[in-house]
């Protein structure tokens, strides 16, 4: 029996961290109350440069609050796990779907290695010399910061970590969205992080460029982010073998996400921990 699968493709747009966020929950709480859910493909820029927490991070012990206003950079706590991001020259990706998807069901390692594959296919569409790695746990000291640590499948250059993702799953709902960079400010996102003192700060900055890169550094040309998008997007109708139909926010979808909106633009959320 063959058929096409379609998922909603939603273009790339640019909001704030806490309407990215939300509008990511909005999409995963329709689902989960909808009868025939179809899975959804996001991309999305931030406006302004925004420094995302996981779920589970001190943000009292690893925020430096006023180098983040001093840099006019805002603060956003994610509703899935893993570590600091600062989000500024990058796409980010957001894949919604019903955890019993076939698409990315299974594990969540089994659904990263999944998504993985469709990213890994368009980096490679652009030449890009990506691979994709297994990881095992952190057995190091390592940083707030996410880009420091593979875990799962992780998309690599030369075991620089290229595209740093999170998921969480709510209601049989999952939530994957992840940050591939176009340019990564690493001295920048280091002055935004707690740290007990100045030489640990330069040791762990120093040894995160060395985990971590940006596709301008590893790419031979230029990636534009127009082109990125667009073959990120045929690497998920090729490895998944569907077909991607343009959509935009529904008005439930609208609804819910302004609801949410409060939540993350609330200084409860943002600094529970």
């Amino acid at each position: 029996m063959s058929m096409t699968t379609t998922w909603r493709y939603l273009p790339y747009a640019v909001y704030s961290g806490a309407k990215n966020m939300a509008v990511d929950e909005a999409l995963l709480l329709t689902m989960a109350h909808t009868l025939e859910p179809q899975p959804v493909l996001r991309f999305y820029g931030w406006s302004p440069a925004t420094l995302s927490l996981g779920y589970a991070q001190r943000y009292h012990k690893e925020v430096d609050e006023e180098a983040c206003l001093t840099e006019g950079v805002e603060i956003v706590r994610r509703p899935t796990g893993g570590r600091a991001v600062l989000h500024q020259y990058e796409l980010t990706y957001s894949v919604i779907a019903p955890a019993y998807d076939p698409h990315v069901s299974g594990t969540v390692t089994e659904s990263y290695l999944k998504i993985s594959q469709a990213l890994l296919r368009g980096l490679k569409a652009l030449e890009v010399p990506a691979e994709m790695v297994a990881c095992g746990g952190l057995n190091e000291v390592s940083s707030s910061a996410c880009f420091d640590a593979p875990s799962w499948y992780e998309l690599v250059v030369d075991g620089r970590k290229l595209v740093g993702s999170a998921q969480v799953r709510r209601e049989g709902i999952l939530l994957q969205h992840g940050s591939i960079l176009l340019h990564l400010d690493a001295d920048l996102l280091f002055r935004l992080l707690k740290f007990p003192n100045e030489e640990l700060r330069q040791r762990l900055l120093t040894g995160f460029t060395a985990k971590a890169c940006a596709l301008d550094e590893v790419s031979t040309h230029p990636v534009e982010r127009e082109k990125l998008e667009q073959e990120i997007c045929s690497g998920f109708c090729d490895i998944m073998g569907i077909e991607l139909i343009y959509s935009q926010l529904t008005e439930q979808e609208k609804a819910l996400m302004e609801d949410v909106l409060l939540k993350y633009q609330s200084e409860g959320w943002t600094k529970k921990r």
